[in-house]
């Protein structure tokens, strides 16, 4: 029997701009197993990012609820929705959102700070991330001495550090050329493989092919909702441990 991780029901959010109320979700019903690779897509306005900051427990609905690995996030407090993030969800963006000053490795080790881990245990499990995505021999190099494919690498050991319940990721291909983005999704395919849960927030069609199922979205509804029968497997290129 499959393990529901996610279970949205009637999610709505409501924004006040000016006079106007702009109803960016209105009634949005979902489940997502354990296991599965969901990719989300929709136009400009069809609410993909709503729903994505409220499943990466980076805002709340304003109706709805919301269950991320049977816990109750929909009303949560800012604390307990930064704490829930740390702890059940790894983030990929577009911008891989690294901080210069530090090294891949620091830049790693960063969200075991604030889930309480102690330096050993941080430096331990920071490169062994970085040894699975091949990147064990840019450790000590900073995000400005890095390829784009090789930042987003970093992000992408960033988001397994804490081995997250889900891996969400927000156009993780949007600023790569079109063979890194191939690199970048054969990376996906191989932590798909290893049992992970991933998430895929993007507006091209290629890279939604990647994942087994398809969730698109329109003026805040769910248009449709299909397995992806014409999956697109890249390559391996990292064999993960």
């Amino acid at each position: 029997m499959k393990e529901s991780i996610i279970e949205c029901t009637e999610l709505a959010k409501m924004y006040k701009v000016g006079t106007v109320i702009v109803k960016a979700l209105r009634s949005v019903s979902l489940q997502i197993n354990k296991g599965e690779y969901v990719a989300i897509m929709g136009p400009s306005g069809s609410g993909k990012s709503t729903l994505m900051n409220i499943i990466g427990c980076l805002d709340t609905p304003t109706s709805g609820n919301y269950i991320l690995n049977g816990t109750e996030v929909s009303k949560m407090t800012d604390d307990e929705l930064a704490n829930i993030r740390n702890k059940e969800i790894g983030f990929v963006f577009q911008t891989f959102n690294l901080l210069p000053r530090y090294t891949a490795l620091e830049n790693v080790m960063l969200p075991m700070v604030y889930a309480g881990f102690n330096k050993q245990q941080r430096i331990a499990r920071a490169t062994q991330v970085l040894t699975d995505v091949a990147l064990d021999d840019r450790m000590e190099h900073r995000p400005n001495e890095l390829s784009g494919g090789q930042r987003q690498r970093v992000a992408v050991a960033r988001a397994l550090v804490n081995t997250p319940s889900i891996i969400l990721a927000d156009e993780p291909t949007g600023n790569l050329d079109s063979k890194t983005s191939i690199d970048i999704m054969a990376l996906f395919a191989e932590i798909h493989s290893k049992g992970n849960t991933i998430i895929l927030v993007t507006h091209e069609e290629d890279i939604a092919r990647h994942a087994h199922r398809i969730i698109r979205l329109r003026d805040g509804l769910i248009e449709s909702d299909t397995l992806n029968t014409d999956i697109h497997i890249p390559k391996p290129i990292v064999a993960l441990d």
